[in-house]
């Protein structure tokens, strides 16, 4: 199990900040609400394509799923996004 927790200085990330956890069949994205997270289960084979924006110092990552669903994750250290990238599409 890996796991990633946005930086707490970026944007909209200071209480409850974004993480996604990545198991070897799916990944977990837990998304900040007003209390608490929002959690999205999804499994690694439905995902078709991962895209990473980057800013001055973090980085934003967009999954696309074979559904056409977007899931955004914001305010990860540029090589945690490179990693979780890595490790979602082999």
């Amino acid at each position: 199990m890996d796991r990633f927790i946005a930086n707490r200085i970026s944007q909209g990330n200071t209480v409850f900040p974004d993480k996604i956890i990545i198991e070897p069949d799916y990944f977990e994205l837990y998304k900040a609400t007003l209390v608490g997270y929002k959690k999205t289960r999804l499994k690694t084979s439905d995902i078709a394509s991962i895209h990473i924006h980057q800013h001055l110092l973090f980085a934003d990552i967009i999954i696309e799923t074979k559904g056409g669903r977007l899931l955004e994750a914001n305010g990860f250290v540029r090589s945690q996004a490179q990693k979780i990238k890595a490790l979602l599409c082999p």
